[in-house]
């Protein structure tokens, strides 16, 4: 069951990818748009959620 999960996961995600790739082809119809706009939301979203996690460090020497 886990691995039924995990590949429509994997099939979301690249399908998303396809979208994006798509959509800055320029030839997009509009729902493979929105699927781009959502995919590179949530890649940012995860991108900032893995920063946020780790430790603070300061970036300046005061």
């Amino acid at each position: 069951m886990l691995v039924l999960i995990l590949s429509v996961v994997v099939l979301l995600i690249i399908g998303g990818c396809v979208c994006v790739y798509w959509a800055a082809r320029g030839d997009a119809p509009r729902w493979a748009r929105g699927v781009a706009k959502a995919t590179l939301l949530g890649s940012e979203l995860a991108r900032s959620a893995s920063r946020g996690s780790g430790t603070q460090r300061s970036d300046g020497d005061d």
